[in-house]
């Protein structure tokens, strides 16, 4: 039963609410639209210029500055007019028909939930660690872009990601300020009477008591969860303590209160999903907490409820190694969730553990989220090409006898949101050639339009955008410096130098000491007399990430040398406004990662629409993006490990690449001292990468190829209080009891008039010929796909034995020994093999 919730918002009695006006502010304060959405920046420039340039969080701002200030200002008819005319178009945005209600007004999509670990969705509100976080920040900014239905459920840190402090020799020291809800944009859920609306999570010996808060991203919502209450037993009111910190006992705490407490609270508000979307398999209790929901409402089976509610599910990976998936002992599950298991599912602790297991009867193997969420949901994804084929890789042992391509793993390609990444410059550049509304619907014709700026435009852009990030890089670093109390502050790098920039979590696998590879090599092209290049680097290293830490401490000693401090500096503390900078003013934005270990990356997207050209590794979205018309590539395309002689090549071959192309094609100048063929290749990258990788293009893609499916399926199952989705676990239970029996009996084959003949002799047990497929399948040859060729059923043959003869013909330009029968199970409406995974060959 939904409850009527108030959402006014903490610390608002210090401000003169009684003045007329105040309100209005609070609204566009409270907005996180106004992250990307630049048009009330100089309401805030005027309350306190200083702190909103410090901060970028309008919340803080208008809590800070004094009531004197916001009288006086609300008494300029000037500035009430301004800000009367924001919240008008703020809330006819809000209001008004998207690309989905223009486009899907018919559909019976009307909520999809979106759950994930973190959120970046801007500095003000600081719930991200990075790449998962710019994934679900992004695809929900896209979403109000677009007016897809979404709600999003996520975790209120009181710490959140540390931050980070890199002291005078070079080492990484960790900080965990305090989120101090009252300074953030969010506003606490209470109940009609004034009271927190609390949600209540059952454990062995203390419960665990749970708060929600609202953050508003234009039309749509995101609830955040928070264990921070009074009431709960001291070491739970630390479970939304930290991101990524502490054991696992308090990840899997973190989890539990994502997965089951999202979908309480959801409950609690009224919000009836028909899709929810798993970012990761963090939230994969969600997957039991639904479907528990619906034995409530439907009186039916946890075997029925699943299959009624995974239809709704939409799973996507974003691991590209088996290390990277959240594993639990059975001991953990058992102690957290076995009274769950027993008194809420009514199934047995075995059953539970065995939705996480790739063995269900091996008792020492752990519970792995992500085999629960794609045992729980309708559809999975990977988040690129590339990382598709890896990921049918990692989960092939779920689907065992399948050939890998077709374990039931699709890919989405990642985006970013490129009103939130592009520059004030940029979107300008952009809004006159393509049109103020260009990433409000389908991205058609943005490639001819942006194709029309001249060379002259483009790069007078890209000066004074290297202009900017110079001015804000000494700025910074001389900061820094006196931060750890260093000496004299050095005047880094020149905006006429060709600038790479280096920036992302410092793992191993990303190799971000590559270009140290050979420190001579290097310190010859950042000194070139006609050709130098200058370095940014950025990035964090996991606090338990000892080997991490060591590579930062190596580009800071490096940075260090008197022959590099002018052309390379590190800046600590990557965040998102760090990010934006360095996206918006390099020329080159370089990526190293060990191919395949980069499931998508989506920092050398943020550069596409600001004009940088990539230079990375053939991995995640760049094994698809790259031509050479639109950037440069290292590698081969082909996976080589942790070989340090590969690694060896590819640092010669990325020297070669900034000796002989990269600089010659930025300092080649005709004259009138443009660069050509560099602003061909920035175009062409503009031009045709920006709008194919943005989140406007993966939301949509999402939209309807997952969710509009999706809901269909979900509502198919659920009508009638889940009469199919009984059916379906009936024919599922049925499947599994007497497939052990079924046999392939005989296959016969004849070659007639250059065609083989193939007839295949099935016994079936109990089950019947509808519930079975049978096919002829041959492996693929060079350039071709794997063949499967349908049998038809010829006949039932006659007498005790119950055998089904099946027969199909081929042609013969391949030999018939290349063909196999095989038999699958098949029901209308049925996933297969995501919801049946039985097969059955002939050999």
């Amino acid at each position: 039963m939904s409850e009527q919730v108030s959402t006014a918002p903490l610390n608002v009695d210090r401000l003169p609410t009684d003045i007329e006006g105040v309100d209005a502010l609070i609204e566009l304060a409270l907005d996180l639209r106004s992250s990307w959405h630049h048009g009330a920046d100089t309401v805030w420039q005027q309350l306190d210029p200083d702190l909103w340039r410090a901060t970028q969080n309008p919340w803080v701002v208008l809590q800070t500055v004094s009531p004197d200030t916001i009288r006086r200002l609300l008494s300029n008819t000037v500035f009430c007019n301004e800000i009367d005319e924001l919240v008008r178009v703020r809330r006819e945005a809000a209001q008004s028909p998207a690309w989905f209600q223009k486009n899907h007004p018919e559909s019976r999509l009307r909520s999809v939930a979106y759950f994930s670990m973190e959120f970046m969705l801007s500095e003000a509100l600081p719930i991200y660690s990075g790449g998962l976080g710019n994934v679900a920040g992004d695809q929900l900014k896209a979403a109000n872009d677009l007016g897809v239905p979404v709600t999003g459920v996520g975790l209120l840190y009181q710490q959140g990601y540390f931050r980070q402090l890199i002291d005078a020799d070079g080492n990484q020291q960790a900080a965990y300020p305090y989120n101090d809800p009252g300074q953030l944009p969010i506003t606490p859920l209470r109940q009609a009477a004034g009271q927190w609306l609390r949600l209540k999570l059952e454990l062995p010996g203390h419960s665990i008591w749970v708060r929600a808060w609202q953050a508003t991203v234009g039309r749509l919502k995101l609830y955040l969860l928070d264990t921070n209450d009074a009431a709960n037993y001291p070491p739970y009111r630390g479970i939304t303590s930290e991101l990524y910190g502490g054991g696992t006992e308090l990840r899997l705490m973190q989890e539990m209160v994502l997965g089951i407490g999202g979908w309480r609270l959801l409950a609690a508000l009224g919000i009836e999903p028909d899709v929810c979307h798993l970012n990761e398999g963090h939230a994969a209790f969600l997957v039991l907490e639904r479907a528990r929901h619906c034995m409530a409402e439907t009186g039916q089976s946890f075997d029925a409820a699943l299959a009624i509610t995974r239809a709704g599910n939409v799973f996507t990976t974003h691991t590209a190694v088996p290390a990277g998936f959240d594993r639990f002992a059975p001991a953990q599950i058992e102690h957290c969730l076995g009274t769950y298991a027993k008194e809420q599912l009514d199934i047995s602790m075995d059953a539970l553990l065995a939705l996480g297991r790739q063995n269900p009867t091996d008792v020492s193997e752990p519970f792995n989220m992500a085999y629960l969420a794609i045992r729980g949901s309708g559809a999975v994804n990977g988040v690129s090409r590339l990382h598709g084929d890896v990921s049918r890789q990692l989960f092939a042992p779920l689907f065992p006898r399948r050939p890998v391509q077709e374990v039931p793993i699709e890919h989405v390609t990642n985006g970013v949101h490129t009103p939130t990444w592009d520059s004030a410059p940029a979107d300008k550049l952009w809004t006159d050639a393509c049109g103020q509304d260009r990433w409000m619907g389908t991205t058609e014709t943005l490639e001819r339009d942006i194709c029309c700026v001249t060379d002259e435009e483009l790069w007078e852009f890209r000066r004074a955008a290297s202009t900017s990030l110079v001015d804000y890089v000494r700025e910074r670093q001389s900061q820094q410096i006196a931060a750890t109390g260093g000496g004299g502050v050095i005047q880094p790098l020149d905006p006429t130098i060709l600038t790479i920039g280096f920036a992302r979590r410092f793992a191993t696998y990303k190799r971000p000491d590559l270009l140290l590879h050979d420190p001579a090599r290097l310190l010859h092209l950042l000194g070139h007399p006609e050709r130098p290049i200058q370095l940014v680097i950025a990035g964090k290293a996991h606090p338990a990430d000892a080997a991490g830490q060591a590579l930062i401490r190596r580009w800071v000693e490096f940075a260090q040398l008197p022959e590099a401090q002018h052309r390379v500096v590190f800046l600590s503390d990557y965040d998102m406004h760090l990010a934006e900078h360095l996206v918006q003013g390099v020329d080159v934005w370089l990526n190293t990662p060990r191919r395949p270990w980069e499931a998508s990356g989506t920092s050398g997207m943020k550069v596409l629409v600001n004009g940088g050209i990539n230079l990375s590794e053939l991995d995640g979205w760049w094994a698809e993006a790259y031509t050479p018309e639109v950037g440069w590539a290292l590698g081969d395309g082909k996976e080589h490990g942790d070989d340090p002689a590969w690694d060896a090549a590819e640092a010669d071959a990325l020297y070669g690449l900034l000796e002989n192309e990269v600089t010659n094609a930025f300092y080649e100048r005709d004259d009138d001292g443009i660069p050509r063929a560099w602003v061909e290749r920035m175009r062409n990258s503009m031009a045709q990468l920006t709008p194919k990788f943005s989140t406007n293009r993966t939301v949509r893609e999402y939209t309807e190829r997952f969710y509009l499916p999706a809901a269909n399926v979900y509502h198919a199952r659920a009508a009638n209080s889940g009469k199919r989705g009984s059916e379906i676990a009936q024919w599922l239970s049925a499947l599994n009891e007497q497939w052990p029996d079924v046999r392939i009996t005989n296959v016969n084959v004849e070659t007639v008039n250059q065609r083989h003949v193939f007839d295949v002799e099935v016994w079936l047990a109990d089950l019947s010929p509808a519930d079975v497929a049978v096919e002829l399948y041959a492996e693929a040859t060079a350039g071709d796909s794997a063949v499967r060729v349908p049998m038809q059923r010829s006949s039932h043959r006659n007498g005790d034995d119950g055998a089904h003869l099946f027969t199909a013909s081929v042609t013969a330009d391949r030999a018939g020994s290349d063909y196999t029968a095989r038999l699958l199970p098949q029901h209308s409406g049925v996933s297969i093999p995501l919801e049946a995974t039985p097969i059955l060959w002939a050999r």
